[in-house]
């Protein structure tokens, strides 16, 4: 099976991602590729390969992505088709930590074995804390990431699954929960 955690930025997606992983040592992360520049404490390979935009460019003309997408004006990610492959090929389920629109490309891509999850924030106001508290963007950035939030909100009524994060552990144990439930499917 494959499961998307998709929500708007400053949502808690990424830290659910890595406690869910944590508690299923069965489950694959599907590791995307960007061209954005790598953050402090991130890993190349394990939390985004990072690339330059003109490798990100050939491999969407090799037609090697599954899904990509230049998000806030500024960089590339994408999923390789390959990865996927190879871990539904090892019989490993495989979440993604993934955007909206990408949730909806795998979905599509292989819509027999995919569940997506949508994790919905307490409101705007908390989204905005969140981003501003983490550090990690300029207010600019900020702002991007905020005027993309309205979208991904009307977004929500087409995944399979809403999960609400005004609590990290509960909304961590009803993630692993869905993921529980669909693993015999």
């Amino acid at each position: 099976m494959l499961y998307t955690i998709s929500a708007p930025s400053g949502t808690g997606k990424t830290t659910i991602v890595k406690e869910v992983l944590r508690l299923n040592p069965d489950l694959k992360l599907s590791v995307s590729v960007t061209t954005r520049p790598i953050r402090n404490g991130e890993v190349n390979g394990k939390d985004y390969y990072f690339i330059s935009e003109k490798d990100f460019l050939e491999k969407i003309e090799m037609n090697e992505l599954v899904e990509y997408e230049k998000i806030f004006d500024s960089y590339y990610y994408g999923t390789v088709k390959e990865q996927i492959n190879k871990h539904i090929e090892e019989g490993y389920n495989v979440i993604f930590d993934i955007d909206v629109k990408g949730a909806f490309s795998i979905k599509n891509n292989y819509s027999d074995i995919t569940k997506i999850i949508y994790v919905q924030p307490p409101d705007k106001n908390e989204v905005i804390k969140r981003l501003r508290n983490r550090g990690t963007e300029s207010e600019e950035q900020v702002n991007i990431r905020l005027a993309r939030y309205e979208w991904e909100m009307s977004k929500i009524n087409e995944f399979d699954y809403i999960v609400v994060n005004d609590n990290l552990s509960q909304a961590v144990e009803k993630v692993n929960e869905i993921i529980k439930q669909n693993k015999n499917i």
